[in-house]
């Protein structure tokens, strides 16, 4: 809804004002002063002030002007009487978009606001299309075009010529590698090194050596010299991929590199200078972490600069057929396999499933379907997920009336972790189940 800001002493104008405005769809606010139209505009969004020039304690002169000062872009209507037409004439001159005579010309005022509304529709039109005529310019591998990735792609063109610390948001499988990768090769950065790290991936006893370096002889099997990936990364951009895993003592370390810009090797007294951009990944809430003391709250300010969050594939469904086939395409060509397409019912039933793991697990099932197809095309059996969707009398292999519950529950858990990639917690997750009982049920299958 458009909203409008009147500002007018005249209690019973400002009120007419209000009520014929609403009548044309708009939301009204009533502003008695200039000061508090200043102070209004400078608390919440308006797209029009429509200001009398003649008020007690702030003229709109001055509050045209300092509305100006903070926001040159947003339009202001004056309302004035014939005697100050003059006046009116410099308040446009200072930037007020218009000036309306009172007794006011209702068809006028409408004409004059639906001129500003086609305005900034145009303006933003020709912003897009600025936007769109760069991206031949603008590389990245993030596939769809659904408005959710529209968006994405957009926030991406913002941020990534910035020189910001940038925190990539998303569940797992979403893609925030591909996110990231987009940001530093759209930035001034992309001619110097991008290097990457996963923070769950590596013992906190280490994590340290390999994001700062270490000098020889420092710990146990430091035989040589070696430079830390923050050095590796100077003047270009370095991935803190899962930084929610970070422990408290390597956050408060990373804390005083970002602070500081310089790094401290492990066994060295030098500090060296770096120049890095960070951009930080994490499928974890990390401000209710901040909140509930999970992580340290002044280095997620410090990451948090700039957030992009990645929607989930279940939110973007019109992506599915596109990076269903592009998957398809790949693993065709990877697999030496002749496969043309996906059939009707295969295509349905993977735009109806809920991919709890994402593009990841999407990629997964696709190249899956093409190993084991028995056609020319991807049928539903093929998929992997459809031997556990029971819900819509889809049993693929498996005989429900014919099998023990035990045996049905080993399938769900193996399944299940192939699709997440062996990450026993991830599994753990979707089942609904601790990482202990996953492990004692994977221990059990083994005998």
């Amino acid at each position: 809804m458009k909203k409008i800001l009147v500002v007018d002493d005249d209690a019973a104008h400002a009120r007419m004002l209000e009520a014929v405005m609403a009548d044309w769809g708009l939301v009204i606010h009533l502003a008695d002063d200039g000061a508090v139209a200043v102070d209004m505009v400078k608390n919440q969004p308006f797209d029009i002030v429509l200001m009398d020039m003649k008020m007690v304690k702030m003229s709109g002169m001055e509050a045209l002007q300092l509305i100006k000062a903070y926001n040159p872009s947003l339009p202001v209507i004056i309302m004035t009487a014939y005697s100050s037409v003059q006046t009116a004439v410099e308040a446009l001159q200072i930037g007020a978009y218009d000036y309306l005579t009172k007794p006011l010309d209702f068809d006028k005022l409408k004409l004059t606001i639906e001129h500003i509304f086609e305005s900034i529709s145009l303006k933003t039109e020709n912003r897009h299309l600025k936007i769109r005529l760069k991206e031949k310019d603008f590389s990245h591998d993030i596939l769809g075009k659904s408005p959710a990735i529209l968006s994405l792609l957009d926030t991406i063109h913002m941020v990534a010529p910035t020189d910001a610390n940038v925190l990539v948001m998303g569940e797992s499988g979403t893609g925030k590698e591909l996110v990231a990768s987009a940001i530093h090769f759209n930035s001034s950065r992309k001619d110097h090194p991008y290097v990457r790290i996963n923070c769950a991936a590596i013992t906190e006893t280490l994590l340290e050596s390999e994001l700062f370096g270490h000098e020889k002889g420092s710990f146990t099997g430091a035989d040589k010299k070696r430079k830390g990936r923050f050095l590796l990364a100077d003047r270009g951009s370095i991935l803190l991929d899962e930084i929610g895993e970070m422990s408290h003592a390597m956050q408060a370390k990373l804390l005083r590199v970002i602070q500081e810009k310089e790094i401290t090797p492990v066994g060295s007294d030098e500090n060296i200078k770096t120049d890095v951009r960070i951009i930080a990944a994490t499928n974890k809430n990390l401000k209710q972490m901040s909140e509930q003391g999970g992580f340290r709250q002044d280095l997620y300010y410090r990451l948090n600069v700039v957030s992009v969050e990645i929607p989930p594939l279940r939110e973007r469904k019109e992506d599915i057929p596109t990076l269903a086939n592009h998957f398809l395409e790949i693993f065709s060509k990877k697999n030496k396999r002749d496969i043309k397409g996906f059939s009707p019912d295969a295509m349905d039933a993977m735009i109806r499933y809920e991919w709890e793991g994402n593009v990841r697990e999407l990629m997964n099932s696709v190249e899956r379907g093409v190993v084991l197809a028995r056609s020319d095309y991807i049928c539903k059996q093929d998929l992997s997920f459809i031997k556990v969707t029971a819900a819509e009398g889809i049993e693929g292999e498996m005989d429900f009336g014919n099998i023990r519950l035990s045996d049905i529950e080993e399938k769900a858990i193996l399944s299940t972790l192939e699709s997440a990639e062996g990450n026993k917690s991830e599994a753990a997750r979707r089942l609904g189940i601790t990482r202990k009982t996953l492990l004692k049920k994977l221990k059990q299958y083994e005998k």
